[in-house]
């Protein structure tokens, strides 16, 4: 994320539509990151919004909306809940059950097992670079209704 840019800015870096003289169609880009963001039921003001007025977790939203507005398969989230507070880790959860219901793999990397039991299939354990497990969710003991989020 680029903090001083805009919401719409940082889900089309890169990938910005330009018309025909190469100018950038920032109708166009406001228009597709506020449909973006509401298809994840994150409801910001505006997407001329900088990045650096936003919580954690709305951030996090708009990284989220990123991957999915452009079909992403596949999207790895280290740490993504560090230094959140509850209800923003909730949020970044819900998010992830939206990419799990749109059919987005996700790599979930956290040392919180309560997150992962809430919203994984398959738990793999890693210490040093060696495979300690690597189990279906359902097929743990791990009670759900201890789960915090």
């Amino acid at each position: 994320m680029a903090p001083d840019l805009s919401i719409s800015r940082n889900i089309f870096m890169g990938r910005e539509p330009c018309s025909i003289l190469g100018f950038i169609k920032k109708n166009v880009m406001n228009k597709e990151s506020m449909e973006a963001l509401v298809s994840i039921r994150l409801h910001l003001r505006s997407p001329e919004i900088p990045i650096s007025t936003l919580s954690g977790g709305e951030r996090q939203g708009v990284a989220i909306a990123r991957a999915l507005h452009f079909e992403a398969k596949l999207v790895i989230l280290d740490e993504p809940t560090i230094a959140l507070s509850v209800k923003e880790v909730r949020e970044v959860l819900e998010f992830v059950r939206e990419f799990k219901r749109k059919g987005v793999a996700v790599i979930f990397i956290t040392h919180n097992l309560h997150q992962i039991f809430s919203i994984s299939d398959r738990i793999v354990v890693l210490a040093h670079g060696k495979l300690l497990t690597d189990i279906e969710t359902k097929n743990t003991s791990y009670v759900p209704s201890q789960v915090l989020c």
